[in-house]
């Protein structure tokens, strides 16, 4: 059994001459080396505090100003004027101290002042230029002389030597949009989607919310925004994700995707160990925070870093009424998953990290086991992607002591969750749509039990050594996960590579300790929440109807032709391709980023507007001119580009109304407009897959170094979920969610209609 081979440090027997004690030099070597790293950690991130706190100075800056006043000061110069001397004068008199001492410490003293007086000053500026959002209202033509000095000034505090959360402090709080102005664009939003008298009605209720309530409520929104770092983020994580009940398997996690055409190694085990030792090199570089902080384009404003801090050692804890987020630090080991069992794979030993051949050597022995399952165990996971309350009842009842306790601490603590599948995925050149698909269900959800859904991520590597990623999704957004896949499959196959017959480079030590398999002891009635659990995934699975497109008729590089905003541009053409399917338009979700301000997530962007709408309609009515489309068209990209800008720089509609709400019930007051707006359905949700956010590569040279991009689950029961990557100048990516039980919805065709619909804005293009 797994439990034979646990290490101790030492172990004793009672004798009747007394205790005989045996020590294990090796597993007390192994402690004394995890403490060792756990301290050197602590010392590492003290030091990054000094440098974040002082930045844009460094500690170099210091030596400077020491040396420049003590220069003057031995040349008979009185820089200071007189502030030397009356520093000397206030010093403590002391037989140890002479004449020359005091005016050295006094020279000290005064230059330590300047350089915390130039820290303070630089800190302010720097505040200042980053609360000043005006510039992504002006177009390259018409910028202002006020924000050309902005530019100028922001690339003189741009430093090479800025880490992950140097600019954290400098990040203004996220504002409160005024009522009257989240009103008026929230009507303007809905106006093509309700006819006269619908729309009369809701202006109605608007205007009274407005002049009555709405004061009421947005005095706390103010007051929370002047003590909280972000006035919606906390409210957001807790009532959008933590206190849902329902499962977040489809309905809240999302999936990342391997690279669409190269397979460096079909080796499952050697594929294992080399991603597992790339994202051990993210780890090092974030717990360092050598990461370079994210700029928005053009490379001096930053973004808000705060969201990786949660990236590892990180899961989702059920509760009866809400769910919380644990962040662990230092869990030095991760738990995987082969076969219905659990194993857990230390990273570390004689106090370094494990190679990716001694990785892959652990992934071949937990592949080379025969042990089989215990009872319960195999479908153990279906917990986490059932209702919420279930497996927290479960959770509470048979996981809160004994060997149940110790292993699903060692799931929950380890540093990320990794599955070993036997069954393959990947690209099918005979099959695209449908191979595609069937890769991105297996990602979305598997078989319902072999993903713990509640880990921050779970790496899944499949039989032929595909590879792939599921991650949870309150404790962070889709940009912060998909910078770290990033990362690791540039460095996988640009700098780590594979010998010829697909193993990883390396040797391996001798004495590695194996995997160690994790027990469990899940009593006849546990197995019935599992089973229950199971049956409620499976159902929720099963309906998932999931198309991936690669589009590859034109790219980025025919959008930047049309000097139009890639993403306008897509938005459109979802809203044609929506109307042509549906007869109508639909309230759209488009996820946009607010990393613009401290503890930034997410805004949304209604990308159905009064001007999409008509260009819509001209594109069906055929006694329009394709002159006339495109003047329309011009238009609707440029409404939604402003309303991007909005959003981004806080004032959107949505949060701001959500958190009205959330207020309004903490009071226990009912508003009328708001349970309006806060129930109306997204059929259309949508959101672009960041790219190219790391620097290790250039996508025009290595176009083979790019992943499919990712997907999540349908929002609405009858509505779809599109996620779209524009790759590189001559492709696009589509995923494409919605449900099999609703008879409105088809995957299949609303690609169908995605294809035709940026075909008729590309001929429009064209003909002009």
């Amino acid at each position: 059994m797994a439990e034979a081979h646990q290490a101790v440090a030492f172990q004793f027997t009672v004798t009747p001459d007394g205790i005989d004690l045996h020590l294990s030099h090796e597993a007390l070597w192994q402690v004394y080396q995890s403490g060792l790293r756990s301290w050197k950690k602590r010392l590492s991130r003290m030091k990054n505090s000094i440098k974040t706190g002082m930045y844009p100075a460094t500690p170099s800056t210091w030596f400077v100003v020491v040396v420049a006043i003590m220069a003057t000061r031995y040349a008979r110069m009185e820089p200071s004027l007189g502030m030397i001397d009356k520093i000397r004068q206030s010093l403590p008199a002391t037989e140890y101290l002479s004449h020359d001492s005091q005016d050295m410490v006094s020279s000290l003293l005064l230059a330590t002042g300047l350089w915390l007086g130039l820290i303070f000053t630089l800190r302010n500026m720097l505040k200042l230029l980053l609360s000043y959002h005006r510039w992504m209202f002006q177009q390259h033509s018409t910028i202002g002389f006020t924000t050309k000095v902005w530019h100028m000034s922001m690339k003189l505090f741009h430093s090479s030597t800025a880490m992950l959360y140097s600019y954290q402090a400098f990040l203004p709080r996220l504002p409160v949009p005024a009522v009257k102005d989240t009103m008026n664009r929230y009507l303007e939003s809905v106006k093509p989607l309700m006819d006269d008298e619908k729309f009369a009605k809701t202006k109605v209720l608007a205007k009274e919310f407005e002049q009555n309530l709405a004061p009421r409520l947005q005095r706390y929104l103010v007051l929370k925004s002047w003590w909280a770092s972000n006035y919606v983020s906390d409210w957001w994580e807790e009532y959008i994700y933590l206190r849902g009940r329902s499962p977040i398997m489809v309905n809240s996690n999302f999936y990342g995707m391997d690279l669409m055409h190269m397979q460096m190694s079909t080796n499952q085990a050697a594929r294992a160990g080399n991603l597992v030792h790339a994202i051990m090199m993210y780890r090092s570089k974030l717990d360092g925070e050598e990461l370079e902080p994210i700029f928005m384009p053009g490379g001096c404003v930053p973004l808000c870093s705060a969201q990786w801090e949660r990236l590892f050692n990180t899961s989702r804890i059920p509760g009866i009424e809400t769910d919380t987020v644990q962040h662990f630090k230092d869990g030095e080991y991760i738990a995987v998953y082969h076969r219905g069992r659990y194993f857990r794979l230390w990273l570390y030993h004689s106090g370094r990290p494990l190679s990716a051949r001694e990785l892959q050597s652990q992934f071949q022995y937990i592949i080379d086991d025969a042990s089989q399952p215990n009872p319960g165990e195999e479908q153990l996971a279906a917990l986490t992607a059932g209702d919420r309350v279930p497996w927290a009842q479960a959770r509470q009842t048979y996981f809160c002591r004994g060997v149940n306790r110790a292993s699903l601490d060692a799931v929950e603590k380890a540093a990320f969750f990794l599955a070993l599948d036997d069954s393959e995925e990947g690209l099918d050149e005979d099959d695209v749509l449908g191979s595609l698909g069937h890769y991105a269900k297996s990602l979305l959800h598997g078989n319902c039990y072999n993903r713990w859904f509640d880990k921050s991520f779970t790496i899944v590597v499949f039989q032929n050594g595909k590879a792939g990623l599921n991650a949870e999704h309150s404790w962070a957004d889709a940009p912060i996960v998909a910078h770290m896949w990033e990362f690791v499959l540039s460095m996988e196959n640009l700098y780590i590579g594979y010998l010829a017959d697909g193993n990883c480079k390396g040797d391996v030590a001798p004495r590695i300790p194996p995997p160690r398999r994790l027990d469990w002891n899940i009593p006849p009635k546990c197995q019935e929440v599992i089973a229950t659990s199971l049956g409620v995934a499976r159902a929720l699975a099963d309906d998932v109807d999931f198309v991936v497109l690669p589009f590859t008729k034109f790219g980025k590089s025919f959008l930047k032709s049309c000097r139009i905003s890639p993403d306008a541009y897509v938005q459109i053409a979802l809203q044609l391709a929506y109307y042509k399917e549906m007869g109508r338009f639909s309230l759209t979700y488009e996820a946009s980023m607010t990393r613009l301000f401290r503890e930034g997530r997410t805004e949304t962007v209604r990308s159905c507007t009064v001007e999409s709408c008509k260009f819509v309609r001209s594109m069906l009515d055929p006694h329009q001119t394709n002159a006339e489309r495109l003047a329309l068209f011009v238009h609707a990209a440029e409404m939604h580009q402003n309303l991007c800008r909005l959003a981004m720089t806080g004032a959107g509609i949505d949060r701001h109304l959500f958190c009205l709400y959330v207020v309004s019930r903490y009071l226990n007051v009912d508003s009328p407009f708001l349970k309006e707006v806060l129930s109306e359905p997204w059929r259309l949700s949508t959101s672009q897959t960041s790219l190219q956010q790391v620097k290790l590569f250039d996508l025009n040279k290595h176009p083979e170094i790019v992943s499919c991009g990712g997907g999540f689950g349908p929002v609405a029961d009858d509505g779809y979920g599109v996620s779209y990557t524009i790759v590189g100048e001559s492709m696009m990516n589509f995923h494409v969610s919605s449900k099999h039980s609703c008879p409105l919805t088809d995957s299949h065709r609303f690609v169908r209609n995605i294809e035709e619909a940026l075909h008729d804005l590309h001929n429009m293009y064209k003909s002009c």
